[in-house]
């Protein structure tokens, strides 16, 4: 039934208790004792539980048998909001690096330097982290529909406005505005993900969509590059505005409200209403009762953070991560003299990293699985987070052995297919460790899904606005084999971080204790 005003009485609410207590909440169970998804291997009475269809796996969260529930919708739907949501978590990094590209003609443009210019680049830098995470507190009172479709429609006309600025201060204003409001799918995908998937489900899907994010800073490039050798440099903004407005055409037609309560039995669930209103939040204000207030939803992302883990995690990622933005936002200025390249060869160039983070997908596809049947067969059939932070010892070597070996190219003239793989390493390495870094959050804290996403969004762009700064000086003043040498040693220290977190995460996670959120 819907909520209407005598669903507000007393005999709902003892039939929702009721209700609370006789779900089995295995996401809970996992959290504290470790995941168990043989179903032979059951580690409490829990009664008869739901599998998958060839019934070797236990299904974690066990769906309830609500068709609205969205772990119920068809595989289909599943995966083409999926794709939605990954197409969208494309944009922001991609409009991001058309920028960066773009910088020497519009100094020319408005008579600026460069560095003058970069100032607009700086600030929607940062907004690419803060906007996700006001994005993912938004969500938690909103809803996650309402505050996709929002954010996105905005981001359409920013972007225009990008395109059709004609003064720098207006230009600036609008790509500080387009960074905010583009990034909500980066910092938000998580949640959608946790929606609509089981726990064996998670570390596939959270590697296609962190493909879409690893390998959109290296095509806005790719692309600006050839169109500003033919045409004026709005045209580079004209097509991320196109590219922004097919996403929102996407998001109005397959996207939904993947949030559902199963706490709350079926009978009482609020009513979904149309399409229509559920894009634009309506469905969901109406049933505000069961969401947290604007309260509880500000102080959700502080909540996560102050978890330890998700802090160690966040500092390690961004000590890994710093240097992709640093890179690319500047290699074109070391390749230039280095290789006498114009705008089409660096563009061909940033094909490196495009096969780079295809393959590092590729590879995940497999590893991840790999690496958790490998961890539960040595456990006894449990599946701790902690092993989720194993594939980062995969990717700590192509990630060191990647900035070392760029270093030395960029110094001592080494041809550039050879820095060419150096550059690639890094990429594969890094596409690795970010899918780890998010299951093993995701796993840790699943009430937190967009909490800890939107953090590790943050960490990715942070450490990119500081290194920003100072990557081409540094580089000058030491050579790039010390500079890129000192990135190396910084990315091993930081794998230091995975270490205690694999010998005390579970300690660490049962001193921080969980979220208690009022929501998942």
């Amino acid at each position: 039934m819907s909520y209407n005003g005598k669903d507000f009485g007393h005999s709902v609410d003892e039939k929702l208790t009721n209700h609370v207590e006789t779900v089995v909440d295995l996401d809970k169970l996992g959290e504290l004792e470790g995941y168990v998804l043989n179903p032979e291997l059951g580690h409490v009475d829990t009664g008869h539980l739901k599998t998958s269809s060839d019934g070797r796996t236990t299904l974690v969260p066990q769906p309830s048998d609500d068709p609205n529930d969205p772990l119920n919708w068809s595989q289909t739907k599943k995966n083409v909001i999926l794709f939605v949501i990954s197409c969208t978590a494309f944009l922001p990094d991609f409009g991001s690096a058309v920028g960066a590209v773009t910088l020497l003609p519009q100094a020319a443009a408005w008579g600026m330097t460069p560095d003058e210019i970069n100032h607009s680049q700086v600030g929607n830098v940062f907004m690419l982290g803060a906007g996700g995470v006001v994005a993912v507190a938004l969500s938690a009172y909103f809803g996650r529909y309402p505050v996709l479709f929002y954010f996105i429609a905005l981001a359409v006309g920013t972007a225009a406005w990008c395109a059709a600025a004609t003064t720098f201060p207006s230009f600036m204003a609008a790509r500080i505005l387009n960074g905010f409001f583009s990034t909500v799918a980066q910092g938000g995908g998580l949640m959608f993900i946790k929606d609509m998937y089981f726990f064996h489900e998670h570390a596939r899907k959270i590697n296609i969509w962190s493909a879409f994010i690893i390998l959109s800073p290296y095509f806005g490039p790719m692309f600006t590059a050839f169109i500003i050798d033919t045409v004026k440099w709005q045209w580079a903004f004209g097509l991320y505005t196109i590219m922004t407005g097919l996403c929102l055409i996407l998001i109005m037609i397959f996207a939904d409200e993947t949030y559902y309560d199963r706490r709350i039995p079926i009978d009482a669930q609020p009513a979904r209403g149309s399409h229509v209103s559920r894009m634009l939040g309506i469905a969901q204000w109406k049933g505000r009762r069961h969401r947290n207030t604007i309260t509880q939803a500000l102080l959700r992302p502080f909540i996560a953070i102050s978890k330890l883990p998700v802090f160690l995690t966040v500092v390690y990622y961004m000590l890994t991560f710093a240097w992709v933005v640093g890179i690319n936002t500047t290699l074109s200025i070391f390749l230039t003299p280095l290789y006498s390249f114009g705008p089409k060869q660096i563009g061909f160039f940033y094909f490196t990293p495009v096969v780079a983070a295809l393959l590092g997908e590729l590879a995940g596809h497999w590893l991840h699985d790999f690496v958790a049947r490998l961890s539960m067969k040595r456990n006894h059939g449990i599946f701790e987070p902690e092993a989720r932070l194993n594939v980062i010892w995969v990717s700590t070597p192509f990630i060191i052995a990647g900035l070392v070996l760029l270093g030395f190219c960029l110094e001592e003239k080494y041809h550039y297919m050879v820095t060419s793989v150096g550059w690639g390493l890094y990429v594969f390495g890094v596409m690795i460790a970010t899918v780890g870094v998010n299951a093993y959050n995701l796993d840790s804290y699943p009430e937190a899904s967009g909490e800890v996403a939107s953090w590790v969004n943050f960490a990715r762009t942070a450490g990119g606005f500081i290194i920003s700064y100072f990557q081409v000086t540094w580089a000058n003043e030491q050579g790039t084999r010390k500079s890129f040498g000192t990135q190396a040693g910084i990315c091993a220290a930081g794998f230091i971080i995975i270490l205690i977190l694999q010998r005390y995460g579970k300690e660490l996670r049962a001193w921080a204790g969980q979220p208690h959120f009022k929501t998942s």
